[in-house]
């Protein structure tokens, strides 16, 4: 049987179908659909064979679910097959683009009821340093159309999700990785029972990160090098720069979703942007012979711009190559492996999980059974099919596999079926729970992980903010945690009395929070900053500009203090709020809808944007280059094009027109049905505004689209840092890391009130360590100022506390303990102020101890 060795080239290597290894594949299969097993239970088993896997005697398995496939869809069966491309050159991975020479073999499949097997001889796996062959499924129909199906179970999408998948060698990748000792350490050998398997325990604290803005490379690799470079400072006792301050103090990370998601699609032809571009004259013949010469395929690196949540669905076992820039799967291992050999101790890593809804691309790329019909966000997923529900916990199984600590669950109320045993639309809860129970697998070590449930409902219900009690889900799986009521996106710290209007809710983090993510700053909610109106009551005490009072809203010490240093549950903060980055809903994606988009993002220039900061040499070079030299320009250009969207009903023709005619003869604004366009002393503007159209207006979002995702980036503020800012925020987060107790609900003698009148609202409580050892318990107090005008505050008589017992243990910048806090029997805090007391007894305790 011939197999691949490393000293043969791609030309040598003689791609066949293995038939006794296939019809070893379908005994395996017909057996396993013959079982007395549920429907499910059959899918489960089936879906772990599906997609392509590099075996140890060099052979690949591959497995499709191909539901649409009926007798008269395809031809015959001898157009059914395996199309597999493998490079003939080496591929540059760095590359931003290149012609490769691929070689091209077509193999026959063997096809068993709704599934396609087969197990080929001579296909070249992927490496770290090499690539694979790359695989798709083929067919011819009756009316001579190609058709292709891709795989939704692929590990590697090297170049996008409408190129074909690679085949990995996965083996090779687990038995290299740098943390197996950690897995050692942490998870059950394969000998142990299902129902010891051990769960991850919950972190102390979280930071959210998006990883194309995370770092100056955009890249899971920009990020390994911050964590290694800070765990290699730590383990020999270096001061950390506040650049690297601000990525540290956490025990866990948690990225925004990093699964491949949609790509620029046009209407018309998409062979000049196409990641993997097979020129048409090679696509054209059906029939076209796969002997003949290598085939010229251009490849282009992924630059797609995405919060991450706009997926397909497809390959969501995979990652986006987007954020890798190696375009290799080992890179999302080093990074994770980086954070479990952390010098001071492992970090553990945490997926956005998003399989509630798939946006409309999905309907390109998978077979229609996955879909139920159309929501707000695209389709609704097909959970209840089970043969669906099995390849969806099957790709989620294999993205945990690279080695995560835990999952967050998007948008947990979208999961819904309607019932027609009940008559009634309901929660499909055993869905999301089986989520939290699905087994990672390590080389042969096994875990349950770590589990969040974003879950609002009864949203979209009318007043679902005030119903919901973000609690269904952690009832009915203890040891979860549930987004609380503090961190979804309707929360808007930058308005007058906020907090105070948002008091039921927090006492609700204090009483019953303790399995609840807290915070305030987070990727929902400082963009929904960005869309509070200009004529509200802002908070002007937060900074003089509006992004100055956005950046401090959501990353306010005084908040801080209550979230970290008091207050019961799991806090998460949001890298870009710890450093003060702007940050919005960017997405390059779009040639439909992209203008649309961009419309509703025009706050972003309001709320994120100095016009200082327009003028410096690199930023917004794609606006620039189309004529918008002067921020006020492009402000009034895009508020023209927002209020032209909503007048016309998005009517992309009309709105070319509008905006159009708001210039004179001469280039200068004049009156018109949107708002007027001011100092358009540019000629190349006027020039572009004149000649608009419906494509000038698609480059015009796309040149905002990419522009404001660069702006986001924190490498352009790494060094702008305060650093007594940088320095509170980690000395912060570990305080709560020594003490973990504070998890834990207010009991017992704990304290917590307000100070609130038309002026201002204080925020004061005394919590102490339940179920201490020793003689004394750790003991905490708090006084933060939440928002208004300056107070003298009495700690002592508001908490019944002799304060010649405490001492300060930490304070926000900029207040002078020695001056500000001389006496804590009475002081003054100002808006975003507060402190955190201690016992001086167990401070002193704590210094003679070491």
């Amino acid at each position: 049987m011939p197999v691949q060795t490393p000293s043969q080239t791609p030309s040598q290597l003689q791609i066949h179908l293995v038939e006794d290894e296939t019809q070893t594949l379908l005994h395996w299969a017909a057996a396993v659909m013959q079982s007395d097993d549920t429907y499910f239970g059959r899918g489960q088993r089936l879906a772990k064979r599906l997609g392509a896997h590099h075996r140890r005697d060099g052979l690949t398995e591959f497995g499709f679910w191909t539901p649409e496939l009926t007798a008269d869809v395809i031809q015959s069966e001898r157009t059914l097959e395996l199309e597999i491309f493998t490079p003939l050159e080496p591929i540059q991975f760095q590359q931003r683009e290149q012609t490769v020479k691929f070689q091209r073999d077509r193999v026959p499949v063997a096809q068993q009821g709704e599934f396609v097997w087969a197990v080929v001889a001579g296909v070249r796996a992927g490496s770290r340093d090499r690539a694979g062959a790359f695989y798709w499924l083929r067919y011819v129909d009756v009316e001579q159309r190609v058709h292709i199906i891709r795989d939704p179970l692929a590990y590697s999408t090297t170049y996008g999700i409408f190129a074909p998948a690679e085949v990995y060698d996965m083996r090779r990748l687990q038995r290299r990785r740098a943390d197996l000792a950690y897995f050692r350490r942490h998870a059950a050998p394969k000998n142990v029972p299902d129902a010891e398997i051990p769960r991850v325990p919950a972190p102390t604290n979280i930071l959210q990160i998006h990883v194309s803005t995370a770092s100056p490379e955009g890249t899971l690799a920009g990020l390994t090098q911050i964590f290694q470079r800070i765990s290699d400072k730590r383990a020999q006792g270096e001061l950390l720069t506040p650049a690297e301050d601000v990525y540290s103090g956490y025990d866990a990370v948690q990225l925004l979703p990093i699964e491949p998601t949609i790509e620029y699609r046009r209407e018309d032809t998409n062979i000049e942007h196409e990641l993997f571009a097979i020129p048409h004259t090679v696509e054209a013949d059906p029939k076209a012979d796969t002997a003949v010469a290598p085939i010229p395929v251009i490849l282009r690196k992924s630059c797609t711009q995405n919060w991450g949540y706009d997926v397909p669905i497809l390959a969501s076992s995979a990652t986006n190559p987007a954020v890798l820039g190696s375009l290799r799967p080992d890179e999302v291992v080093d990074f994770i492996a980086t954070l479990h050999t952390f010098s001071q101790g492992p970090i553990g890593l945490i997926y956005d999980l998003v399989y509630g809804h798939s946006d409309n691309q999905g309907i390109e790329l998978l077979t229609q059974q996955f879909f139920k019909g159309p929501n707000m966000y695209g389709q609704d997923l097909n959970h209840q099919l089970p043969q669906v529900r099995a390849i969806l916990l099957e790709m989620q199984r294999r993205k945990v596999n690279t080695g995560a600590d835990g999952i967050r669950v998007d948008g947990g109320q979208d999961f819904r079926f309607f019932n027609p045993l009940s008559g009634r639309v309901e929660q499909d809860d055993a869905y999301l729970l089986a989520m939290s129970d699905v087994v990672q697998d390590i080389q042969g070590y096994r875990r349950l992980l770590f589990t969040i449930f974003e879950d609002g409902r009864p949203w979209p219900e009318e007043g679902w903010e005030e119903k919901s009690t973000y609690r269904e889900l952690v009832e009915m799986k203890p040891g979860s945690f549930q987004w609380g009521p503090l961190i979804f996106a309707h929360n808007t710290p930058t308005v007058k009395g906020f907090w105070d209007r948002k008091w039921r809710r927090v006492c609700e983090v204090i009483f019953q929070g303790d399995h609840w993510i807290t915070g305030c700053g987070n990727h929902d909610t400082v963009r929904r900053g960005n869309q509070i109106a200009l004529d509200a009551d802002i908070n002007w005490n937060l900074g003089q500009t509006r992004p100055e009072v956005l950046h401090r809203a959501y990353n306010n010490p005084a908040t801080l203090l209550w979230v970290h240093g008091f207050s019961p549950g799991l806090p998460m903060d949001f890298l870009n709020a710890n450093v003060g980055t702007p940050w919005g809903f960017f997405r390059n994606t779009d040639d439909r809808y992209g203008v649309k988009v961009v419309s509703e993002e025009v706050g972003f220039l309001d709320w994120e944007i100095e016009p200082a900061m327009y003028t410096e040499a690199d930023a917004f070079p794609r606006l620039k280059a189309l004529g918008f030299q002067d921020y006020d320009q492009l402000r009034s250009f895009a508020y023209a094009l927002r209020d032209a969207m909503v007048e016309t009903d998005y009517d992309l023709q009309a709105v070319a027109e509008i905006c159009q005619h708001c210039l004179g003869p001469h280039g200068e604004a004049v009156a018109c049905e949107v708002p007027s366009l001011e100092e358009l002393n540019q000629p190349s503007l006027p020039r572009f505004l004149a000649t608009l159209d419906v494509p000038k207006l698609k480059a015009f979002a796309m040149a905002f689209m990419e522009d404001g995702h660069d702006m986001c980036n924190v490498g352009r503020y790494l060094g702008r840092l305060d650093g007594a800012a940088s320095h509170f925020g980690r000395t912060l987060r570990q305080f709560r890391r020594r003490r973990p107790w504070l998890r834990e609900n207010l009991t017992g003698r704990d304290r917590f009130n307000r100070i609130s009148d038309d002026q201002r609202i204080i925020f004061y409580g005394y919590r102490s360590q339940p179920h201490a050892e020793g003689d004394r318990p750790d003991e905490v107090v708090l006084i933060s100022h939440m928002g208004g005008e300056p107070m003298t505050v009495h700690p002592g008589d508001w908490l019944q506390l002799d304060m010649g017992q405490w001492q300060v243990t930490l304070a926000s910048p900029g207040v002078n303990v020695q001056r500000d806090l001389k006496d804590l029997r009475a002081f003054t805090l100002r808006d975003g102020e507060g402190v955190l007391l201690e016992p001086l007894a167990i401070a002193q305790a704590r210094l003679a101890g070491g």
